[in-house]
């Protein structure tokens, strides 16, 4: 925990003030499921309320008590309700499917691979059925003379979460840091929880029909 709150003792390079464009995108686009979201490893808070001022509920996590800390601020001072609490997103302090989507930005590249598995297990655990789970990272189109985190391959992306999401898809995106003019190289994904209990294997879509969830559906009418 030490090198992420000598990190937040001056603005890191990932901290820009602002929300991510690529979540702003997502926002603007429809993507994420109305209701709940966990942002984990929320930083100092720009995504997380510019989710609440656009109508979310909103809990923020992060490992820096020094963060969480900036992040309450900035709440009060917009007169926003966010719930920020310092935790470790390998072990999150929440039930069973409680949240309708989780966002990470800029927290998936930091995991060694050890950690990968245990990361994804415990975001499809906190997630509900069906639930969304958005992430940007460095790709490995991101040059590396500047260091920084690891750059990912879509490769990886699938081999860690596939077991558990279906995955909507992988794409380009940008990422913003204060070190880049017009952004880092960056993916963007888009995964949904698959199932895992048989009652869970039906939904009611928007004309009150019951239908069967196979791995493929998006549940774009429901």
């Amino acid at each position: 925990m030490s090198s992420w709150e000598d990190a937040y003792k001056t603005v890191p390079p990932w901290d820009v003030g602002r929300p991510q464009p690529a979540l702003v995108e997502l926002v603007r686009a429809g993507e994420l499921n109305r209701g709940s979201v966990l942002d984990v490893g929320c930083g100092t808070g720009e995504n997380a309320l510019y989710l609440a001022r656009n109508g979310f509920s909103v809990v923020g996590v992060d490992l820096s008590d020094r963060a969480i800390a900036s992040a309450r601020a900035k709440a009060a001072e917009r007169r926003l309700k966010v719930e920020f609490r310092a935790g470790n997103a390998l072990s999150l302090e929440f039930k069973d499917n409680v949240f309708d989507n989780v966002i990470d930005s800029g927290l998936f590249h930091t995991f060694p691979d050890n950690d990968r598995p245990v990361y994804a297990r415990e975001i499809a655990r906190v997630l509900a059925t069906r639930g969304r789970y958005f992430m940007l990272c460095f790709s490995e189109k991101e040059p590396t003379n500047w260091g920084g985190p690891r750059r990912i391959r879509k490769e990886e992306i699938e081999t860690t979460f596939s077991p558990l999401f279906k995955i909507n898809y992988i794409r380009d995106a940008s990422f913003a840091t204060r070190f880049h003019t017009n952004g880092g190289k960056a993916y963007l994904t888009s995964a949904t929880k698959i199932p895992t209990k048989p009652a869970d294997f039906f939904h009611e879509d928007s004309a009150g029909r019951y239908r069967a969830f196979f791995p493929h559906d998006d549940f774009s009418d429901s």
